[in-house]
């Protein structure tokens, strides 16, 4: 059995065919999906599908690049959506300085607004999950001094995975010094995927998950094709070689490793 620990059923590309999605990865041993929000209202089409299949978790909450549409009270949406049990997870939040406005003809000035109003939703949504004792997903983009310098504050309240990490295990070691995880994608499956593959290798047995981050970034041997989560199996067979393991024992210990962090109902 696997879990896929971040997909986006919500997005056309899977929504379109979600009964062939599921299909496909019941047949490839994948049991379990959760479905990440990255808006109040895709958050809550992310509830709904938890709620119509039973192999289907949520997770909600605002990712960093929508802060700026969000109406407001979306926090209140979010607590809303956070109590169903079906709710495993706050998230995706974070910080993504890779696409500020800079980069679309803004000035330095509308950068640091973006950053700001980042910040303020991150910090906001952390406080949600003290609030409610969950667990969070982070999403990080070209921001990990001030990720983890807003986590810090939360050390010992705050149970966090970076989704789909790829960077050195040096990076790796500053995450667990925290108490935090990581969760591999397809990235390891990449020949640029050295640093992932390295943090892959080195992760404590028990301690990750695996997860598309569909539809996006397809493992080989699928690059260049929407990502589902039936591939999530490719990319923990591709960990299991790099730790000289069997698929059967990698699926045992991500298995453990998302039913010790993730809120699934009893």
């Amino acid at each position: 059995m696997l879990t896929d620990t971040h997909a986006h059923l919500d997005f056309p590309q899977l929504y379109a065919d979600l009964g062939g999605v599921l299909q496909r990865a019941d047949a490839a041993g994948v049991k379990r999906i959760i479905t990440i929000g990255t808006s109040a209202e895709g958050s809550r089409r992310s509830l709904a599908l938890a709620e119509q299949f039973p192999q289907v978790f949520c997770a909600v909450g605002v990712h960093p690049n929508n802060v700026a549409q969000e109406p407001a009270g979306y926090l209140d949406t979010v607590r809303e959506l956070a109590a169903s049990p079906r709710t495993v997870a706050l998230g995706e939040m974070g910080l993504d300085y890779h696409y500020l406005p800079t980069t679309r003809g803004g000035t330095p000035a509308d950068d640091l607004s973006e950053k700001a109003a980042q910040a303020l939703a991150f910090r906001a949504q952390l406080d949600l999950a003290v609030e409610l004792a969950m667990p969070v997903i982070i999403h990080e983009r070209d921001a990990w001094d001030d990720t983890l310098a807003m986590l810090r504050e939360y050390t010992g309240r705050v149970r966090a995975v970076f989704h789909c990490f790829g960077k050195s295990p040096a990076h790796l070691r500053e995450l667990t010094a925290m108490g935090h995880t990581a969760s591999f994608t397809g990235i390891v499956t990449f020949k640029n995927g050295t640093d992932a593959q390295a943090s892959a290798r080195d992760m404590a047995a028990g301690t990750f998950f695996v997860e598309t981050d569909s539809p996006y970034l397809s493992p080989v041997p699928h690059r260049g094709k929407p990502c589902e989560p039936a591939f999530v199996r490719h990319t923990a067979e591709f960990i299991a070689g790099l730790r000289g393991i069997s698929l059967e024992q990698l699926a045992a210990e991500t298995e453990s490793a998302a039913n010790h962090f993730f809120r699934f109902p009893k």
